[in-house]
């Protein structure tokens, strides 16, 4: 077990490596190419990176005509790469800071599938006051009354818990450095919200759009003033 954990610790730890598993948190699959750009490297340096990773079971890769692209191998990937982005040592605060200032990555953003950012911190905190979800020793469940709640909400949970994944789990928020939802639960919110043009995602950006129609929504069903 140490020795795999020092193998996977020092795949991760590669700055090059390190820059193509901080783009997949994007929850997008990427190509050679693409992942080159961002790392600031050759294709062949990539294409060599990219190997290790795969070796490592980290990342997976699906051939669609001529292009090969890359995503984490499993949800659980990306869940420990935002978890380590909790060990950035958080900023100074300073004498001068405006007053509730957040840049869009940090207000509200996409975490891999599911949403994070101080909106995302702040529907978590809704669902639990409202007893929604529960959290018992750092462990989220749905309630009887959350059940009804979701159903209501238009979110299946029978065929949310049939699903390959987690079911419903918290995720330490790397900028809030408190926990935000996630899951197959979190995942389908987040996918609610942006069917029904609550959200918006931005190009080349986990940074996330709240619309008019959407402050309307979150403070109805969440008391989030946006």
């Amino acid at each position: 077990m140490e020795d795999q954990f020092i193998k996977t610790a020092t795949l991760i730890g590669d700055p090059t490596r390190a820059a193509i598993m901080w783009t997949l948190l994007d929850g997008r699959a990427f190509t050679a190419t693409e992942l080159a750009i961002v790392a600031n490297t050759s294709p062949q340096n990539i294409s060599m990176h990219l190997t290790k990773l795969l070796e490592g079971d980290l990342l997976s890769v699906e051939k669609q005509g001529r292009h090969k692209y890359y995503r984490f191998s499993n949800k659980e990937v990306a869940y420990a790469i935002e978890a380590m982005a909790n060990l950035i040592p958080k900023p100074e605060i300073r004498l001068k800071k405006e007053k509730d200032t957040y840049p869009p990555i940090k207000y509200c953003r996409t975490c891999y599938d599911h949403l994070a950012g101080k909106i995302g911190v702040a529907l978590t905190d809704s669902l639990l006051e409202q007893k929604i979800i529960l959290n018992t020793n750092d462990t989220f469940q749905i309630s009887s009354e959350g059940e009804k709640w979701f159903s209501d909400f238009g979110i299946n949970i029978e065929e949310a818990q049939k699903q390959k994944r987690i079911f419903l789990k918290p995720c330490l928020d790397w900028s809030e450095r408190r926990n935000h939802l996630a899951g197959s639960i979190g995942a389908l919110l987040l996918n609610k919200m942006i069917t029904e043009d609550w959200l918006r995602k931005t190009k080349n950006s986990r940074a996330i759009i709240i619309t008019g129609k959407g402050e309307k929504e979150l403070l109805k069903y969440f008391k989030i003033v946006v």
